[in-house]
């Protein structure tokens, strides 16, 4: 071995002007892929954050880029503007007047959902609520159920949502599942036999397969969380279908919050369903006018508007949405979020609102399942708190909650976290409330977390070694989580 690297190392010594061919190749690399990532036009800190790493990383570093670095998805956004044409009935429009709030015009102009009304608004609380009212829903199903997840795991629960919706589908109900194939990995053809056979239809989102000289979309996954129920029920959150989050399974589940509405907002869950099924499936979308599918709306005391962002669009229509309204606030901001990564934009809105006086507060896990994430997001509290924020993690159980609430008759809650990869690379669904029910609803459950959870206080613990420096590398890392 020693012998056959000494020979090595001679036949390489012997080509002349290696080195310089070595130095002139790496400098040729770096300059292209400056150029490559400088065009994607994206915060000058998250450029310098890929630029600095990738040129440390020659060639393995293209790979990196290649396979994780942000991508727009162009055919998607001209695939989905061609959808609508098949869906001419559905024309809610945001009125030209003031009767027409700011936040529901940038939220139209941003995604294309109009605001909408519901007749009811109901918080389920954790997995073990939702899921009942899942299955309730699923057995009142007449034409059609549609469901959109992240993680569906071939466990207890998600099983008996199988088996749920397989007996719709022999009752003669059209079953569409759409799962992300990164975040259901774990479930098998084996598993979704049954519900298939039994006529139901299936697809993946984002198949990890790879093609020569293309961009895999390992990065880009729907995170979203909709359940449409005979165009007339609808569910969003972010509540995920397994044991992980029923606490009649698991003592550990994760607290977590989901929403049940009716009425005719409905229709926009219908929408952002049937565009991302048509992505992933390739289907005709004229299949999809029938009026079954868009029974007719009823109007609702309830002010509701869906809220959906991707990256097949550069508005981050959510993140755009969470920063005005923190900005609109005049009594206080409560954020509750798993994961915590602000971007300039989000942590300006914030402390401003406490310097503003604002009763502004940030509720996040002790511990979340990303230990970089937990670092990065402890790396901001000393600024929040500094400004007036009242930050507080909870435990012991893993909190997933993402819910925004300001002042007393505006929420938004989904499947968004308040970080970069939820506003920039995931498909996320969220739901924006103007009720004052609703939101003192919500202000009282978020009022018993934050009762339950420990206060951050000024003099938290900030060893070196221990503390400071593992939150400021991870902080370094914040553009790329």
């Amino acid at each position: 071995m020693s012998a056959l690297l000494t020979s090595t190392r001679e036949m390489l010594g012997a080509i002349p002007y290696l080195g310089h061919a070595l130095v002139l190749a790496w400098l040729v690399y770096v300059l292209w892929l400056c150029a490559w990532i400088v065009l994607q036009k994206r915060e000058p800190v998250a450029t310098l954050s890929w630029v600095m790493s990738l040129a440390l990383l020659p060639y393995v570093g293209f790979m990196v880029y290649f396979l994780l670095g942000p991508q727009r998805i162009k055919r998607q956004r001209l695939r989905r503007g061609r959808t609508r044409s098949g869906m001419a009935r559905y024309s809610d429009t945001c009125p030209a007047d003031d009767a027409c709030a700011e936040l529901s015009r940038i939220a139209q102009a941003t995604t294309g959902l109009p605001p909408s009304s519901a007749l009811s608004a109901h918080w389920l609380v954790d997995g073990q609520a939702t899921y009942a009212a899942l299955l309730e829903a699923i057995a009142g199903a007449r034409h059609h159920i549609h469901l959109e997840y992240y993680i569906w795991n071939p466990d207890r629960t998600g099983l008996r949502l199988l088996d749920a919706l397989a007996e719709r589908a022999r009752a003669g109900v059209q079953v569409r599942l759409l799962l992300d194939a990164v975040g259901s990995s774990a479930l098998k053809a084996r598993h979704l036999r049954p519900l298939i056979e039994a006529g139901a239809a299936f697809a993946w989102f984002h198949p990890t397969r790879f093609r020569p000289f293309t961009r895999p979309w390992v990065n880009l996954r729907t995170h979203r969380k909709i359940v449409v129920v005979d165009g007339r029920v609808g569910f969003i959150g972010g509540i995920n279908v397994t044991d992980e989050e029923n606490e009649a399974v698991s003592g550990n589940a994760y607290r977590d919050l989901h929403l049940r509405v009716e009425g005719a907002v409905v229709r926009s869950l219908q929408l952002a369903f049937i565009e991302d099924w048509i992505y992933a499936d390739a289907c005709d979308p004229d299949g999809f006018g029938e009026p079954g599918y868009w029974p007719r709306p009823e109007p609702g005391p309830v002010q509701a508007q869906v809220l959906v962002s991707g990256p097949d669009s550069s508005w981050e229509a959510i993140h755009r949405l969470h920063v005005a309204a923190i900005h609109e606030a005049r009594r206080r901001v409560w954020l509750v979020t798993p994961y915590f990564v602000p971007g300039e934009a989000a942590r300006m809105a914030l402390t401003s609102a406490a310097l503003g006086g604002l009763d502004t507060r940030l509720l996040v896990p002790r511990r979340s399942d990303s230990r970089l994430v937990t670092l990065a997001a402890r790396s901001y509290f000393d600024e929040l708190i500094q400004a007036g924020v009242q930050v507080y993690e909870y435990g012991p159980r893993l909190l997933h909650t993402k819910a925004l609430l300001t002042d007393d008759q505006l929420c938004i809650v989904g499947s968004a976290n308040f970080d970069h990869r939820s506003f920039r690379l995931n498909f996320e669904a969220s739901m924006l409330l103007r009720d004052a029910d609703a939101c003192q609803a919500l202000a009282r459950l978020l009022e018993a977390e934050f009762d339950a959870a420990a206060r951050v206080r000024p003099d938290r613990p900030g060893g070196l070694w221990r503390h400071r420096l593992p939150e400021s590398l991870a902080r370094l890392l914040s553009p790329l989580l």
